[in-house]
């Protein structure tokens, strides 16, 4: 190791572009006002999401489908001009949906709309008729004795509200997520529950689950419409039974993998800045909200910041596979990297509407850094959140190594409305609002980058 009087003199003689490659900076206000305003009229992003959604499509993770996904990724990502783009690979275990349907045999005899839940069960191609027993909520059903609920279709349902932050999936969505489950559990034949979602189309919402130890049982969502239309027929008071077909598979273990690309760095020992998404999404769905828009907000944003000069710190930018599943892409990724590689990790999976909040969770020595975060982004209308949250479903597993977060939240007022649905499609993109997710992702790059050498 060299000594401080050493270094020193070997500094005094570098040349001061030399220095300036080593050492990192801050962007001039006037410069990430220049690329913020730029990235307002942003049509980088838009073309991604049309194109990987309209020459793809679907993308379900372990599938052929996915596998084409990952193919495109690495040439468009390639065309773009960024470095080091490659797949890293890895195994997952694989469900795949089969036929679907659901009919109420008496006493009013009619079709419910009903899709299958990722892991589900199978009644086999004849079927399960059996009775319905029907619960307002999750509280109510898990208060009901075991007797009441074995060898019956159990239906729950909820009152899920529609709100800015999304908070009311994870308070409402315990149907979904623990139900089946204990549904299995407590001896039920299957279980239906009300979608977890804020929309009145008769399109179901779709989601993984696990069973855990507990024998996988048919488990699905009806559409919230259906699910209402089964609430009024218990309500009559009269037993109501119900024919169910799901013939969902496990394949066995398939292949997936995350697409990473880079913006090499000046410094490349630098701890890196990381921008995410998922790639996969639901069978169902095109997948444009979830997460279609993810990917081309952080990857235009990339190449914006790449367009305007070479950063100090390198951008690696990952499109996550097999998150929908049970985000096997984000625990891959953490299992060969280490917290301490990264400056900052940051995920964009909450649809395509603007941003309207950031949170940080940089620690307090960088609170300072924060603030300069905040104080660029609030020309977007961006207000300032916490300084000790931030996260991500992908980042999650490396943020549990120790990599700081930021998290730029978007409105989520509708995006319970297309999530893990057949509705999710690129009709519903608003092309300003997309732009505006740029804008404020470029500018947290260029904040964050240490210095853009142009």
């Amino acid at each position: 190791m060299l000594n401080i009087s050493v270094r020193a003199a070997l500094l005094a003689f570098a040349s001061p572009a030399l220095l300036a490659a080593a050492q990192p900076s801050a962007v001039s206000d006037e410069k990430i006002a220049e690329l913020r305003e730029a990235a307002l009229e942003d049509d980088i992003a838009y073309g991604i999401v049309a194109d990987l959604t309209t020459e793809i499509g679907p993308r379900l993770a372990g599938t052929e489908a996915e596998a084409r996904a990952r193919q495109w990724a690495v040439q468009r990502l390639g065309a773009m001009g960024f470095s080091n783009v490659r797949v890293e690979e890895f195994d997952m275990p694989t469900w795949v949906r089969g036929k679907e349907s659901a009919h109420i045999v008496a006493p009013f005899p009619q079709e419910l709309i009903v899709t299958a839940f990722g892991n589900s069960g199978s009644t086999g191609d004849a079927g399960l008729v059996a009775e319905v027993v029907g619960f307002k909520d999750y509280a109510a059903f898990l208060a009901a004795p075991a007797s009441s609920i074995a060898g019956k279709i159990v239906f729950i349902s909820h009152a899920m509200p529609a709100n800015q932050d999304g908070s009311g999936y994870g308070n409402y969505g315990t149907p979904r997520f623990f139900g089946p489950k204990s549904a299995s559990e407590r001896g039920a034949a299957a279980i239906f529950v009300k979608s977890i979602g804020t929309d009145s189309d008769r399109l179901p919402h779709t989601g993984t689950i696990n069973f855990g130890e507990a024998d996988p049982i048919p488990a699905g969502a009806l559409s919230v419409p259906d699910a209402q239309q089964l609430e009024r027929v218990l309500a009559r008071g009269r037993p109501v039974t119900l024919k169910l077909v799901m013939t969902p598979r496990q394949i066995g273990i398939q292949k997936s993998g995350n697409v990473i690309a880079e913006v090499p760095g000046r410094n490349p020992d630098a701890k890196k800045l990381l921008v995410s998404c998922h790639i996969d999404s639901w069978d169902n769905s095109p997948g444009v909200f979830d997460d279609g828009a993810g990917c081309g907000i952080v990857a235009a944003a990339a190449k914006r910041i790449m367009d305007a000069g070479q950063p100090y710190r390198t951008i690696e930018i990952v499109w996550f596979g097999a998150e929908e599943v049970g985000i096997h892409g984000g625990r891959a990724f953490a299992e060969t990297r280490g917290g301490e590689d990264y400056h900052l990790v940051a995920e964009s999976d909450f649809g395509a509407d603007r941003v309207w909040r950031v949170d940080t969770n940089l620690g307090e020595d960088r609170k300072e850094e924060a603030d300069a975060l905040r104080l660029a982004l609030y020309p977007l209308s961006i207000v300032p959140g916490r300084y000790d949250e931030a996260g991500g479903a992908d980042i999650g597993p490396i943020m549990q190594k120790g990599a700081p977060g930021v998290s730029l939240r978007q409105d989520g007022s509708r995006y319970f409305d297309l999530h893990h649905t057949a509705n999710d499609t690129l009709d519903k993109l608003d092309k300003e609002q997309l732009a505006q997710n740029v804008a404020a992702w470029t500018t947290m790059l260029a904040v964050m980058s240490g210095g853009i050498a142009e």
